[in-house]
């Protein structure tokens, strides 16, 4: 240990120093005597540890290392501990179902319906007409059967708990027959494998990575097969020589041999996407046409609703899967529930415009172009920036629409004097908190993500951050 690092240990208070210090004793009023010392214990062992374990120390003097130092520290430990670490971001990045941003922002009306949940009681689980005890699935349960034309329906707390409650009814103790071409993994290690296993199933792999035929199926039934499963692609795909057997065959087979045949349709849409100008992906409705016995899908992707798992289908297999007892790990929350609801009549009544994901997936490059032109302008303003609309690309994200780029518009920035990369983290940690996407020495702001609103957020992040 060197001299200097003697000196800077002698330099520290102790900590009935610094509680007696009249900056403590305003602390301890705003955040409590408890708080206060065990912050005042951490910030002055940390500097000690520090100094003991050798790390730089070049910048630090005694005055630094005094009471006053240490209450800085204190400060900043007990003030940011005091906000809250779920805190509310601009998505520029481009991506519209963005899974590190929490995916589908909410449609006004279910923000209305999940304030009002939220605020008091409600009929969650009583039946107002009978006086009694209701069930919570009441209040989707006949709208999915309308949009979808299903029998009956159920809804989790997210699509894994979907398919492992639908999977663990069904074919619990017994096997489930799926393509080696559709054993996917998707964001947070979520593998068709592992939930099947969880769901206390046996999985009987059929087919290869790329061709998989009927007969593959019916080849692999035995007398423990309880379920022909199929699996959407999500964010995978394969291309070229392939082969895959139709819903149509798959039910087909599924009746013959007694067997439930299921869907994990994963992001799931109730909308035709073609006239948004998008590919089509399969919707609810046709996978239950085809003669789908279940159909599992996320509500919070291109539902454009809160983190749900939506069951659809027969209502014999419906009702059995209320009555596992895993229902009631994996039942969905009053908050969800209600902004679901909300979100659903908008399907119902023809204003799917009013839900973000569905509105920033239909914005044309004209609109783009229009809104990055504005955008620009108004930064353009700020001394020291210089911002430019260019073209660019953007994407659905979720696992949703996986090979499909959407022509976008950004506002290519840049600020005098900061690496974009320093300008991007000093956008993302700022407040409010900007994500946007770092290229070609400039940070992107896609416009695809983007609303009108949040201009001015952005004008006060630029501006803040210059001064």
């Amino acid at each position: 240990m060197n001299a200097k690092t003697r000196e800077l240990l002698r330099a520290l208070p102790k900590v009935d120093v610094v509680l007696a210090h009249q900056r403590c004793a305003e602390l301890i009023d705003e955040f409590g005597h408890d708080r206060v010392v065990g912050a005042v214990r951490i910030a002055i062992e940390a500097v000690r540890a520090a100094l003991l374990t050798g790390m730089d120390s070049s910048g630090l003097n005694a005055n630094d290392l005094g009471v006053e130092g240490i209450l800085d520290g204190v400060f900043v430990m007990l003030d940011g501990s005091a906000q809250s670490s779920l805190r509310s971001v601009i998505n520029a990045t481009g991506i519209v179902i963005h899974t590190n941003l929490g995916r589908a922002p909410l449609a006004l009306e279910a923000l209305d319906a999940l304030m009002e949940a939220a605020g008091g009681y409600s009929n969650l689980e009583y039946d107002l007409d009978a006086g009694r005890r209701g069930s919570r699935q009441t209040h989707v349960d006949a709208l999915l059967a309308e949009l979808t034309g299903a029998e009956a329906a159920l809804v989790v707390n997210n699509n894994a708990a979907a398919v492992v409650l639908a999977v663990n009814t069904i074919a619990r103790d017994g096997e489930v027959v799926t393509s080696r071409g559709e054993l996917i993994e998707i964001g947070g290690s979520f593998r068709i494998p592992d939930v099947i296993e969880t769901s206390e199933a046996k999985l009987a792999e059929v087919g290869t990575t790329n061709r998989t035929r009927v007969a593959d199926y019916a080849q692999a039934i035995n007398p423990k097969t309880r379920m022909l499963l199929k699996v959407h692609p999500s964010n995978y795909r394969i291309v070229g020589f392939t082969e895959a057997p139709t819903r149509e065959e798959l039910v087909s087979l599924a009746r013959e041999r007694g067997l439930v045949a299921m869907e994990d349709l994963g992001s799931g849409t109730l909308v035709k996407l073609g006239p948004l100008g998008l590919p089509d992906e399969p919707t609810v409705q046709e996978a239950l046409r085809a003669g789908m016995d279940l159909v599992t899908f996320s509500g919070d992707k291109l539902l454009g609703g809160p983190q749900a798992g939506i069951v659809c289908g027969r209502a014999d297999l419906i009702a059995r899967m209320k009555q596992n007892p895993l229902y009631r790990a994996l039942r969905i929350g009053k908050l969800p529930l209600a902004a679901l609801e909300a979100t659903l009549h908008l399907y119902r009544g023809d204003d799917i415009d009013h839900i973000p994901v569905i509105m920033m997936l239909g914005l044309t490059p004209a609109e783009l172009r229009k809104s990055a032109k504005q955008l620009a302008k108004l930064l353009n303003k700020i001394p020291g920036v210089a911002a430019e609309p260019i073209e660019t690309t953007g994407y659905a994200g979720g696992g949703s629409l996986p090979e499909v780029e959407l022509p976008d518009w950004a506002v290519s920035v840049r600020v005098e004097g900061m690496l974009a990369n320093d300008l991007h983290e000093a956008l993302r940690v700022g407040d409010p908190s900007v994500i946007g996407r770092v290229s070609e020495g400039a940070v992107l702001l896609h416009l695809r993500t983007l609303h009108r609103d949040h201009f001015a957020f952005l004008e006060v992040a630029f501006a803040q951050l210059l001064t």
